[in-house]
């Protein structure tokens, strides 16, 4: 079979300089990941024997021999087998006089314990784990930065197209159908543009056999199903489909990683507030931008706050939904918790939701949340010749509501002994006369709503009591009470400071 031709570009993907230094870069080590097959074997042989461009900026060069190090991951899934692939690539490493490390992973209680349980997620997840980890030790032996390291994998071209088809096969988008990247953080796979009989053909030139694992053959697996049924036939009308789809990849991966970057700016643009697992956009203007990138914006914004969320296009397009029906709310699997009210997206990871916070507050004195904010609090006189309700309405408008001066007095505290406060959340039929509407009642719900809180932040809102059944002064950044509001006979100054971390 023909040769994969590589695709030069001017493109930022293909020709980023990594970070750290030239003599860094050239000096970190370099795991090859070996199993024993054709592909693997060729790597081996290959960084061992000739030029390889793994990403550092050189392009093709030869890689010194005490840089490299070989990993074998036994997946303890082919019994002898699996351990005469351990004997194979370790005689073959040392036949190189390269170092050898082998670890053994039980892969089948990995995947039971994972939900779905697929088996060749989880030998994919503990091979890549395991190299990280090598990667990372061999950095601190070798004294370079982590990031320095490469992790070198045996990808071929055929392998992309096959992955190509698998994607396309489940249903993907942009990312699914870029296939497998050349380069992704500190992993690299220098041999996508050969195919696997090149490398065949190469081993057998020198000599040198493989392994062959007997459920690459089992047609049950997508992979093998796609490689033994799909692909074969698409060759009888193009010879040279492998090499077509891997341009096909290359083209994508590029547009992908731009719109990524398109993306990630407009995500920063909408965003209104970010917490530790909570992330809140603007609804109304994502609404506006065009779909293709209002996709990518959820899609990264629901990832930013549960990575581990099970998201699939379909719950994009739902928060999509949501998003241009200007209200609704939806619970992505393993994910996170998405509501759209007041033109606000709100997005939560499921573990982060906030316990109820009700507590005393000293004053003066300062009360610690569990996100990071502060309630404090402290008395202050009056100024000598100062009108205090219109000194309490300057400060006001100068914190933006996020500090209030309120009567000491009125609100029950001791200006020479001071007192405490109560800090509680929000409740059912909680009601309160809120500032300027001249002593008139209203449900503190109904305030809350015309504030246009979100109902998913209200569980966060500090409401300040004079005592655990009294009432309120202060719903924190929204509004205070009438009846502690500053007034001609007011002689000492409540302050009350919602603290946004420090």
């Amino acid at each position: 079979m023909p040769s994969v031709s590589r695709r030069y570009t001017t493109g930022r993907s293909r020709f980023a300089r990594p970070s750290g230094r030239p003599d860094e870069e050239r000096s970190a080590p370099v795991v090859l990941m070996v199993s024993g097959g054709a592909d693997s074997t060729a790597l081996l042989v290959l960084a061992a024997t000739s030029a390889l461009d793994i990403e550092d900026g050189r392009g093709a060069a030869r890689i010194a021999r005490e840089r490299l190090h070989v990993l074998h991951v036994n997946h303890g899934l082919r019994g002898l087998d699996a351990y005469e692939d351990e004997e194979f690539v370790r005689d073959l490493a040392a036949r190189f006089g390269i170092p050898c490390t082998i670890r053994r992973v039980d892969v089948a209680a990995l995947a039971a314990s994972t939900p779905g349980g697929n088996v060749e997620n989880a030998g994919r997840e503990a091979r890549y784990a395991e190299a990280g980890r090598l990667a990372n030790e061999l950095s601190a032996r070798f004294g370079t930065p982590r990031s320095a390291a490469r992790i070198v994998t045996a990808h071929t071209a055929d392998d992309r197209a096959e992955t190509f088809l698998m994607n396309a096969i489940r249903g993907t988008g942009a990312a699914g159908l870029s296939s497998i990247p050349r380069r992704r953080n500190r992993i690299v796979r220098p041999l996508l543009d050969r195919t696997h009989a090149e490398l065949c053909d190469l081993l057998r030139m020198r000599g040198i056999v493989w392994r062959e694992d007997s459920t690459n053959e089992d047609t049950h697996y997508l992979r093998a199903f796609v490689r033994h049924e799909l692909l074969p036939i698409a060759r009888e009308r193009n010879p040279r489909v492998v090499a077509s789809l891997s341009t096909t990849c290359d083209i994508l991966s590029e547009e992908d990683a731009y719109l990524t970057s398109v993306a990630a700016r407009v995500l920063r643009e909408l965003t209104r507030r970010e917490a530790e697992g909570l992330v809140v956009l603007d609804a109304a203007r994502l609404a506006a931008t065009e779909v293709a990138i209002a996709r990518r914006v959820v899609r990264q914004a629901i990832l930013s706050v549960c990575p581990e969320a099970r998201l699939e296009a379909r719950h994009v397009a739902s928060v999509l939904g949501r998003v241009a029906a200007g209200e609704g709310s939806l619970t992505v699997p393993m994910g996170a918790d998405v509501r759209v009210e007041h033109g606000l997206l709100a997005i939560r990871a499921r573990t982060s939701l906030p316990a109820p916070v009700a507590a005393w507050l000293e004053v003066p004195g300062r009360l610690e949340f569990p996100d990071g904010r502060a309630l404090t609090a402290r008395v202050l006189r009056v100024p000598d010749g100062t009108d205090a309700a219109a000194h309490a309405r300057a400060h006001g408008l100068e914190w933006e509501g996020s500090s209030v001066l309120l009567d000491a007095v009125a609100a029950g505290v001791d200006p020479a002994r001071g007192g405490r406060l109560w800090v509680d959340v929000p409740h059912a039929g909680e009601v309160l006369c809120p500032l300027g509407m001249h002593g008139q009642s209203k449900k503190l719900s109904d305030l809350l709503g015309e504030a246009r809180v979100p109902l998913s932040e209200r569980a966060l809102l500090p409401v300040v009591h004079t005592s655990p059944t009294g009432s309120v002064v202060w719903v924190a950044g929204v509004r205070a009470d009438e009846r502690v509001r500053c007034g001609p006979q007011t002689r000492w100054l409540l302050e009350l400071t919602l603290v946004v971390g420090d």
